[in-house]
Formats: structure tokens, sequence, C-alpha cells
């Protein structure tokens, strides 16, 4: 059985991604990625926002109306209701394109996400992001494409990229040089780790 996932549905473009909701995961909707999931057909267990670029408030229960002139984004709220609820694995749709400042919020959601133990992945137009503090993340043989590794902190210790094309061992990547751009998959096995520190992980999601 798949761990329980809280997959939420941002205001930002959503592309050609589809999800399986099963029983035990819970769908948010933050603001406009509420017109998202109704033409999929979803019905959300949640709806918080400022419904600011929905333009209308939604009509039903379990609706958070939060105020225009907040300190978080709506996304952080929608996470924080997931943390709540007890999940540590979530899914974000239409959390990157349209402002590149949301998107770089939204990142800062992952970091804050994988500070806390938890799981958080981001499904863009033909790739993934995902944030790994002092652990590893490894990708079957299947996965093809690029990925590149960043440092979202000064110095991030002990890099090792193996089964890769250009492997890293024990490696220091910094947040000023972007040496983990790049990389790419081989058809085997590889891993992404950490010792000490916290990367930014974007890799292909689908052969487009």
């Amino acid at each position: 059985m798949r761990e329980k996932i809280c997959i939420i549905a941002g205001a930002g473009e959503n592309y050609r991604n589809t999800f399986h909701v099963n029983e035990n995961d819970m769908v948010i909707a933050a603001d406009n990625g509420y017109a998202y999931l109704r033409e999929m057909g979803v019905k959300p267990n949640v709806v918080i926002g400022d419904f600011d670029s929905l333009k209308e408030i939604p009509v039903g229960e379990n609706i958070i109306k939060l105020s225009p002139n907040k300190d978080e984004t709506d996304m952080l709220a929608a996470i924080k209701v997931g943390l709540q609820a007890g999940y540590e694995l979530f899914h974000i749709y239409g959390g990157m394109g349209g402002r590149t400042d949301h998107t770089i919020a939204n990142i800062q959601c992952l970091a804050m996400l994988a500070d806390r133990s938890c799981q958080g992945y981001m499904f863009g137009d033909g790739e993934i992001m995902t944030v790994i503090h002092n652990r590893s993340i490894s990708f079957s043989s299947d996965a093809k494409g690029y990925v590149s590794v960043f440092s979202l902190v000064p110095e991030s210790r002990g890099v090792f990229e193996e089964g890769l094309k250009f492997p890293l061992k024990n490696y220091i990547l910094n947040s000023e040089n972007p040496m983990g751009i790049s990389n790419e998959f081989t058809g085997i096995n590889s891993v992404i780790s950490v010792d000490n520190g916290t990367l930014l992980i974007v890799y292909t999601a689908y052969e487009k």
C-alpha cells in the first residue's frame, strides 16, 4: 500500500499532469487551484485562499477564506492544513509557471517540508522539483533525461551523485556555483544524497 498523500492544486500553470486520488489521500485547492480541480472533476477536501485569482468564493463545506493582507502565501497555508492533518508526503500541482516569485516561494515551501522531515514534490511542465535535507533520494533505471542539483544553503557538504553520467563523491556544493546542473540519467538505478545540507533537485518527469 502506498503512503498517503496530500495533493495540493495551486493557482500556477497546470499542464497535462493528472493524478489518482486514493481513499486515504487529502486533496486541497489553493485559491484558483479550485478551478483546475473542477475541470478534472475532482472534489477537494479543503478549499483555501484569499480567492484573488479565482475571482469567486466557492460555496460549500471546508472553505477557508484568508485575508488578502496575510503574511503567507495560499500555498503555504494549504501545506500547513496538510501538516496539521498528519500528512508527510505532498504532491503539488500548479506551483510553477506564471509568476516567478510564486515559483520561488513554492520552492521555499518544499525546503520547509524537507526541514520538517517531510517530502514535497512539485509537478511542472515535464519536470518535477523536490528538496532533500540531510538525506537521499533514489531513481529507478526507468528515469530518463536530465537531473540538476542546487544547494539552497551556502554550503551543502557530502554530496553524492551515483549512477548518473557525471558522478559526484563527497562533494561540497555551494549556493553561488551551479555545478550540479544538467546531469543525466543513464538507464541504471541512481541515488543523490547529502550528508549535511539542503538540495533542490529538478528532474525530468516524462519525455515531451
